[in-house]
């Protein structure tokens, strides 16, 4: 057997041959390879097979909170597989780590949400929580709540569910056939919520759906009394309100779970990513008392809803450990005090620069937009954001575009162990990239 080291031109041909990409361009991947192959990463850097170092400004996927290179993380994986690495959580049979974490994700999140579901991530936390809520309806003698509100531009996976769920049409156009019974209100529009509950009638609702601010539809955050009024409408209607954080909990936007801004508590919350800092996979459905109550005392039989790794007792021994780093080294308020100086940053990048439209952000999670003109929001014929991101890749900084219709936008989720020093850097990486691109353009 050769032990020896690929090279990386061997790398890219075996990742060209064999790796499908999830959400990548199979034509570029099969033109160019692969846009850089890392092999370690500390902090908020990250570095590939050629010793190339990036500054990570999106956290890889929104989720990397804690930072790259934490040995913690590695330790409590590895002092939980010596002990009990897996254990099915089927048959009510239960394990020390789940336990723990589900009461510790009672503890911190707000108001009386206080039991857990766990999956492997974001996309099986939506698609669990749809059929959770269905359930829960026909339990309750309402069998005809089966439809689910969500919101255009939203963004809630990839399983058949959760593609319904998203309000992004471009994800819906990868398949031939979706789930029914979704429907999608207009992003902040409180009146198109009451107009879906009027035209489809509230015992024909099972749940209203949305994330806190929608990541993958541009970092878009909403008005300050949208969430106090959705929740009213909900509770006016006998629906239920479940809040996605998958991308906004654990810290993200300055408080513990986004939802807390607005004072606002969901009947079913959506978590994974920043639960383990994406060093192992893991996510959970966590729901109000009141439905937990009304589920023991009206279920017979088995739920007949259940993941493999569900309640992975090594993955949940990474995010207690994940969740004590976040409290012990203060993250959250890092987060909130460094989206200070992130908002400042995009300010200044408007201010500076005649493409740079509209910028908005909260806490460690912020979004601009690329404009031709700043009085008219008239974009560019060609979009600008992958030409300005290839170009920051290029000089050492990741971040990532929003291109869905007309959107033309860069995008920002740095880890949370980020200073003000490594912010400033990173934006003066992104101005130099613009500015270049602006005079290759000649604009």
């Amino acid at each position: 057997m050769n032990n020896q080291p690929l090279l990386t031109v061997d790398l890219v041909e075996l990742d060209k041959k064999h790796f499908i990409h999830p959400t990548s361009s199979i034509k570029e991947q099969q033109e160019n390879g692969p846009a850089a192959i890392f092999k370690e990463g500390h902090g908020v850097y990250v570095t590939d097979i050629n010793g190339k170092t990036y500054i990570e400004g999106m956290a890889s996927l929104w989720n990397v909170n804690v930072g790259y290179g934490r040995k913690e993380l590695a330790e409590a994986a590895k002092e939980q597989m010596e002990k009990l690495a897996f254990s099915s959580c089927f048959a009510t049979f239960s394990n020390e780590p789940a336990i723990r974490l589900a009461a510790k994700l009672a503890e911190i999140t707000p108001g009386d949400l206080s039991a857990v579901f766990f999956t492997s991530g974001g996309s099986e936390s939506n698609d669990t929580a749809y059929k959770l809520v269905r359930h829960y309806w026909k339990l309750k003698g309402y069998p005809n709540k089966t439809k689910i509100i969500s919101r255009k531009k939203a963004y809630h996976g990839v399983a058949i569910g959760a593609t319904s769920a998203t309000g992004i049409q471009d994800f819906q156009n990868m398949t031939t056939a979706l789930a029914p019974e979704f429907i999608h209100a207009d992003t902040f529009s409180v009146d198109s919520v009451r107009e879906i509950i009027e035209r489809e009638g509230a015992e024909n609702i099972a749940a209203f759906l949305a994330e806190p601010i929608q990541g993958a539809g541009g970092v878009n955050i909403p008005p300050d009394s949208y969430f106090q009024e959705i929740r009213k409408i909900c509770d006016e209607n006998n629906i239920l309100f479940i809040a996605d954080e998958v991308i906004t909990g654990f810290g993200r936007t300055g408080k513990m779970f986004a939802c807390e801004h607005w004072n606002v508590v969901p009947d079913v919350m959506l978590i994974a990513k920043g639960i383990t800092s994406g060093y192992i996979p893991l996510g959970a459905v966590i729901i109000h008392e009141k439905l937990h109550k009304d589920l023991i005392e009206l279920s017979e039989g088995t739920l007949l809803h259940g993941f493999t790794y569900s309640g992975h007792p090594t993955a949940c021994a990474v995010a207690l450990r994940n969740i004590q780093i976040i409290e012990e080294e203060n993250l959250v308020e890092n987060s909130r005090l460094m989206g200070e100086e992130l908002h400042k940053q995009l300010k200044m990048l408007q201010s500076e620069l005649p493409i740079v439209g509209e910028v908005r952000s909260l806490g460690l999670i912020g979004a601009l937009e690329i404009v031709k003109d700043k009085q008219t929001n008239e974009r560019f014929e060609k979009k600008l954001a992958p030409i300005i991101i290839n170009e920051a890749r290029q000089r050492g900084l990741i971040l990532r575009t929003v291109t869905f219709g007309d959107a033309d936008t860069i995008v920002f989720s740095p880890p949370l162990v980020i200073n003000k020093q490594e912010i400033q850097k990173m934006f003066q990486i992104l101005r130099d990239s613009m500015i270049s691109v602006m005079n290759n353009l000649q604009i």
